[in-house]
């Protein structure tokens, strides 16, 4: 081989090595991380979402639990075809922290879309839009006693003020940036102890002057506290979406396709002006019985918390029983004869002291007594507490015979007769059904269990909305 020969080989062979060696960077650069995140939520059959408890977004009236992130919620789990599991925090840090760990799949809530926010999460298409504004309290004239605090409407007049907002929000970043546009200071007092609702209350009595909220917010809260002003704007019009951790594009591109259909629907119209439009907000959030950080969840709390302990429950697992069979409501009399708070048959009634005339916190201790008697009798097999609970529900809602008839089938196909959740209660689903309940290994036959199946599940998803927010 000659010399030019060679070096046009060696060339020639350097040239492919490179375009090898560019290649595999190019193509390692392009290499696109799988994601496995929606796969992983519908295997295991749970949605994990952190939102804010407040008069909008969650919270609990009159033993129901509320709020628009928690209908929205509900809808998407729907549609994925799961159930909902929900963590409640108002502190901005730690919904992203339990985002960015993997505590939670996404954070929903009216969160601001920012280009700073977009460094650490992914933001669904927006579900709303609004702008920020100023909370200022209207003095009443009349009144000597209140001091004057100036009235603004030029934001230029907010150089030296005193306004306090949440620690971590977007109105932080906005009153920084308003600084620099009017050439002046304001004093920002951040607070990681009051939420957004407790700052515009704090200006209403007069503990503070001025506050900055979603301008959404403002206006509903604006119905509780006609003393306020929230007609300053002090931002242009902001999107508001939902958030996902980084890269998780499976659950992102099937959230915001469902939101592009779910937004144009007479769902979301409903639930938007339920919560944003409604006038009935100022009698909800002002009874006795709107619970978010107050409130309670019946009048007869204290009877309830009594015969718990009695019966060795949660109170609030009892007050979700109570609330399931009569809406805390003990003059209910059911199609089937069934009466009360706790909705006893005469006859069961009659065994553990109860009958029609009976007293609230009578009926209440009958119940408890029925608990404890179910408890009992109940196999010792069933060793797990949770699933026990789970087992005393559906007795007492279907009878201890059909349960134990479907702990019998439970067993011939292969299930564990002594665990509920996946095992005995798909019997009981299907107790209503001729190759079931004319099975000779039972003696109780037809069922519908169906309804127990969603009794059990529906008195244990409130009673974890009732320890979220509920008071203790």
């Amino acid at each position: 081989m000659t010399y030019k020969v060679l070096r046009k080989t060696t060339i020639l062979a350097a040239i492919v090595i490179v375009a090898l060696v560019v290649g595999c960077k190019q193509k390692k650069a392009t290499v696109v991380v799988q994601d496995y995140l929606l796969e992983k939520i519908k295997k295991s059959g749970k949605l994990v979402a952190t939102t804010n408890y407040n008069s909008t977004d969650y919270f609990i009236y009159k033993g129901n639990p509320m709020g628009f992130q928690l209908e929205m919620l509900n809808a998407f789990a729907k549609h994925l075809g799961v159930k909902l599991e929900i963590i409640i925090s108002n502190d901005l840090y730690t919904n992203v922290m339990q985002l960015t760990s993997g505590r939670c799949d996404l954070i929903a809530h009216n969160f601001t879309i920012t280009n700073d926010r977009k460094k650490i999460v992914d933001f669904s298409i927006p579900i709303m839009q609004t702008r920020q504004v100023l909370v200022q309290r209207i003095e009443d004239s009349d009144d000597d006693t209140t001091h004057s605090t100036p009235f603004i409407r030029n934001l230029l007049d907010l150089a030296g003020k005193d306004v306090y907002v949440l620690k971590h929000s977007s109105h932080v970043v906005r009153l920084q940036n308003l600084q620099n546009e009017i050439g002046d200071s304001i004093n920002i007092i951040s607070s990681d102890t009051c939420d957004v609702e407790l700052l515009i209350e704090m200006v209403s009595d007069g503990t503070i002057d001025y506050t900055i909220s979603d301008e959404n917010a403002a206006m509903v809260n604006k119905t509780y506290f006609s003393n306020i002003d929230v007609n300053t704007p002090i931002s242009f019009q902001q999107n508001l979406a939902w958030a996902v951790r980084k890269n998780c594009n499976s659950l992102l591109n099937e959230l915001n396709k469902w939101l592009v259909e779910f937004k144009e629907t007479n769902e979301y119209s409903r639930i938007y002006d339920t919560y944003y439009r409604n006038p009935r907000s100022a009698n909800i959030a002002n009874n006795e019985y709107f619970v978010n950080k107050k409130g309670k969840l019946s009048k007869y709390d204290k009877e309830i918390k009594k015969y718990a302990k009695m019966c060795k429950w949660d109170w609030q697992l009892l007050a979700s029983l109570i609330y399931q069979e009569s809406h805390f409501d003990p003059t209910l009399t059911g199609w089937s004869g069934a009466f009360g708070m706790m909705q006893m048959m005469p006859e069961t009634a009659k065994r553990f002291g109860v009958n029609i005339k009976s007293s609230p916190a009578e009926q209440i201790r009958g119940g408890a007594l029925l608990k404890i008697y179910i408890d009992h009798i109940l196999p010792k097999e069933i060793t797990n507490q949770d699933e026990r609970t789970k087992f005393i529900l559906a007795c007492y809602n279907v009878g201890y015979e059909h349960v134990m008839d479907a702990r019998i089938l439970a067993k011939k196909y292969k299930k564990d007769p002594n665990i509920w959740t996946n095992n005995v209660d798909f019997i009981m689903k299907n107790l209503s059904k001729p190759k079931y309940y004319n099975d000779p290994l039972i003696e109780h036959g037809y069922a519908r269990g169906i309804e127990t199946y969603r009794f059990v599940n529906d008195v244990l998803e409130r009673f974890e909305h009732y320890k979220n927010i509920a008071i203790k």
